[in-house]
């Protein structure tokens, strides 16, 4: 979600002229995309903040803007601290360009968040209008986007502050969904992500008949340009299920790839989380999804630490995902947001100490059945959509083959050679990560690699 909303910010302030600066430094406005689902998120932005107080020292007419949800969550509480200019909530990103512009010309401070967030409003409208328009430049994977099925969530986790920063569910028209993918895919996109806080729960009247996920993965997938679909985050529900799991196993282009956190293994924890299933029937659902997508990739959350979990409840999660077998999956610790209900009713009293170490654990759990799971791509081939260069891109390597370790000036056999082409990284449709040499330009393009080596999260090969 975040990165869709930072691609939108940048889109519509380059079409009203800005330019991106190298660095902070060299900017005139500063604008911090925030994230509210967990305290360290939270205090990153604070710290931040702090850093760029310096920087407006030697700069005092440098703008700073906090946007998104911690700027919704915490409104003119952020306006207090000397650093910021501009508080901008979710809902008022299409408001952006004038806020700036403001800012700079009048030198004042200024909010913009939504008073009743739970309430569909007109602010919607605006946000139709300018993801409308989005095209693929401000993208930052070549050849891939994100593209909102839906906003908001009314599932209303105990732990969880998205429907109070977000607000309530709005499933985007169908018509506009693909209009805007066509659009996408003639600027050279191949990957469409669609994106929801509960994707599987779009749902969209229209002539009478309702139009649920499954309904619009077929209109996708008849986009000429578009090779590959994905779609996250999915809730653990049986409405649609099926449905959209068959589309995934009939349509080439939707990719096998499905992530439904669980958040927990214990049915106690999950009553008192407010997630309507239990482990059993989380576990049904996977079994599911492998019947009907066969070799489907599938990945998680937990919260570990969540207020009155016992070791045994942690034992029944751990449990949980060495059955689920997932390809990855991310674990935090729980941290309390307030706002919600397990704030207002909850005492966290799990001390930090025990979250950290059952963290470790359960990522220790899960790393070995992704190492497990890693090894059986060796010697295979897979495909996969370059994402560009990897971070060690320009790392050395030992001697090519066919070049003497000793040449003709008898260097030593320690000699380091730069590798000819850089190293690139690109996923599979199942979203494992791939690493291997070749040309830069196959950014945005797709590739056939041979594994040869694995790591837990990581599978390396050569460009066949």
């Amino acid at each position: 979600m975040n990165k869709l909303d930072t691609a939108l910010v940048t889109s519509a302030l380059k079409k009203a002229g800005f330019g991106l600066a190298e660095n902070e430094k060299g900017a005139d406005v500063v604008l911090i995309n925030t994230c509210s689902v967990r305290e360290h998120a939270e205090q990153r932005v604070l710290s931040h903040l702090g850093h760029l107080k310096h920087i407006k020292k030697s700069k005092p007419n440098m703008v700073v803007g906090v946007i998104g949800c911690m700027a919704q969550r915490l409104g003119a509480e952020l306006l207090k601290d000397k650093t910021v200019d501009i508080v901008c909530g979710p809902a008022q990103i299409p408001q952006i360009t004038e806020l700036v512009t403001k800012a700079l010309q009048e030198n004042k401070k200024t909010l913009a968040i939504t008073g009743k967030i739970r309430q569909k409003s007109a602010e919607n409208k605006a946000l139709e209008e300018l993801e409308s328009v989005f095209d693929s430049d401000d993208s930052q994977v070549p050849a891939q986007a994100y593209v909102r099925a839906m906003r908001g969530c009314n599932n209303f986790c105990s732990y969880c502050i998205v429907p109070y920063v977000r607000g309530p569910e709005v499933s985007r028209p169908p018509a506009v969904i693909i209009e805007q993918i066509k659009r996408l895919a003639g600027n050279g996109v191949k990957l469409v992500t669609l994106l929801g806080q509960m994707v599987n729960a779009y749902k969209y009247n229209s002539s009478g008949k309702t139009l649920c996920l499954a309904d619009l993965l077929y209109m996708v997938s008849e986009i000429e340009g578009i090779e590959w679909i994905r779609f996250v985050t999915s809730y653990p529900a049986e409405e649609y299920y099926e449905q959209i799991l068959k589309a995934m196993a009939d349509l080439p282009k939707v990719c096998h790839y499905l992530h439904m956190p669980a958040q927990s293994g214990s049915d106690k924890i999950l009553k008192a989380m407010n997630r309507n299933y239990t482990a059993g029937k989380y576990l049904e659902l996977i079994e599911k999804a492998r019947d009907i997508v066969p070799g489907i990739a599938i990945s998680g959350d937990f919260m570990v630490g969540f207020p009155g979990e016992t070791e045994e409840d942690f034992g029944e999660t751990i449990s949980l995902v060495q059955i689920a077998r997932y390809k990855n999956c991310f674990v935090f610790k729980y941290s309390s947001r307030p706002g919600t209900a397990a704030d207002k009713r909850l005492q966290d009293d799990v001390p930090e100490e025990v979250k950290k170490r059952r963290n470790i654990e359960l990522l220790a759990v899960q790393e070995k059945i992704s190492d497990e799971l890693a090894k059986q791509f060796l010697g295979k081939e897979v495909k996969v959509l370059v994402e560009g260069l990897s971070k060690k891109a320009v790392s050395t390597s030992s001697p090519q083959a066919g070049v003497s370790p000793c040449g003709e000036k008898g260097y030593p056999p320690s000699l380091k050679l730069r590798r000819t082409s850089p190293q690139l990284v690109g996923r599979t449709a199942e979203d494992w990560i791939v690493v291997f040499d070749g040309p830069a330009k196959l950014a945005g393009e797709f590739a056939k690699v041979k594994i040869t080596r694995t790591s837990p999260l990581t599978l390396f090969g050569e460009m066949i």
